[in-house]
Formats: C-alpha cells, sequence, structure tokens
C-alpha cells in the first residue's frame, strides 16, 4: 500500500507525529510519502492507496497550507481511505468542552476545504518552550495553570501518547483494502 502523509507543523510536533506515523507505516511493509504542506506546490494525491493529514489547532483553527493542500486534493482525497490527526493540547486532557470545540474545529476545516476524511482522531501535543518566545511562553504557561498543568519554562513537555497512535496506524492500515 503507498500512503501519502501531508503535515504542517508549527514547532514541531506535527512533523513528529508525522515522522512516527510513517515509520510506523513503513515497518509495516506500507511504501510513505512524507510530505510537509508548506513544500506541497501542485498537490497530487492521485496514486496513493490512502493519505493522512496532520495539523496543529492554534487560535481555534488548523495551518493554512494544510487547508490550501486539503482544498486542491479533495478530489482524490475524497476517493480514497483518510485520516486527519488533529493535534493540540487539549486533547491531552478530559474536557468534554475541550473535546467538543476539537470536533467543531475539525468539522470546519473539513467544510472549508471540501474534504471528508474517513476519521478524525485528535492527538495530544506539546508545550515547546524551548520554540516559544517571551509572548508566546508567557500565554502558554497561562494556558498550563488555567487547566491544571504544572509546566517549567525553557522545558519541552511532551502530552503524545505515542503507543496509541501506533495502535491507530495499525488499525487504520489494517482497515485499508489491499
Amino acid at each position: 500500500m503507498k500512503v501519502l502523509i501531508c503535515y504542517a507543523t508549527t514547532e514541531g510536533q506535527t512533523r513528529k507525529i508525522a515522522r512516527f506515523c510513517a515509520g510506523r507505516l513503513v515497518d509495516a511493509g506500507h511504501s510513505v510519502e512524507l510530505l510537509p504542506a508548506a513544500e506541497a506546490g501542485a498537490p497530487d494525491a492521485a496514486g496513493h492507496d490512502g493519505a493522512i493529514l496532520a495539523g496543529s489547532v492554534h487560535l481555534g483553527t488548523l495551518q493554512p497550507e494544510l487547508a490550501a493542500f486539503a482544498r486542491a486534493a479533495a478530489p482524490s482525497l475524497n476517493a480514497m481511505p483518510t485520516l486527519l490527526l488533529q493535534v493540540s493540547l487539549a486533547a491531552a486532557g478530559d474536557d468534554a468542552a475541550d473535546r467538543t470545540e476539537l470536533d467543531d474545529i475539525a468539522a470546519r476545516f473539513c467544510a472549508a476545504t471540501g474534504w471528508r476524511p474517513g476519521a478524525v482522531h485528535h492527538v495530544a501535543g506539546a508545550f515547546r518552550f524551548t520554540r516559544y518566545d517571551f509572548f508566546k511562553s508567557w500565554a502558554m504557561r497561562y494556558i498550563a495553570a488555567r487547566k491544571g498543568q504544572k509546566v517549567t519554562p525553557g522545558e519541552d513537555r511532551e502530552y503524545t501518547d505515542w503507543e496509541a497512535l501506533g495502535a491507530l496506524m495499525r488499525d487504520w492500515a489494517a482497515s485499508i483494502p489491499a
């Protein structure tokens, strides 16, 4: 099976997640094309057996370059098994309102792009204090405090559940017809 993984990242966690997914799929014997959305140029998802799009939530939306790719490739994407991985810190918690908001963000993204993913999964992201400027670091500490998280500025903290993500890759790949 040939799988396209197109991703957009802001601080690097979504790239790490996309690479992890690619590695798991390759280990399972699949061919993977890993494509940063910012470098996609004229997108062409045709010729693949399935596709995964991954992006991170910032200020209630996914990256514009991922939306541009999904919009342009929607006809091809809608004709194959696909998966949207939406990365956010809110996915690390169990707040029902946060989950509803994440579902709404995914629904707006899909409606705006015309892409109908076969499944949407929320993946917990990371605090990347080593990549934040002063103002973003302050804002992220404020957000963490509001959610009861104790963070140390200058230290990154990762919430991604790698085991669950590996199981998701295994199950998703197994569900795609050969």
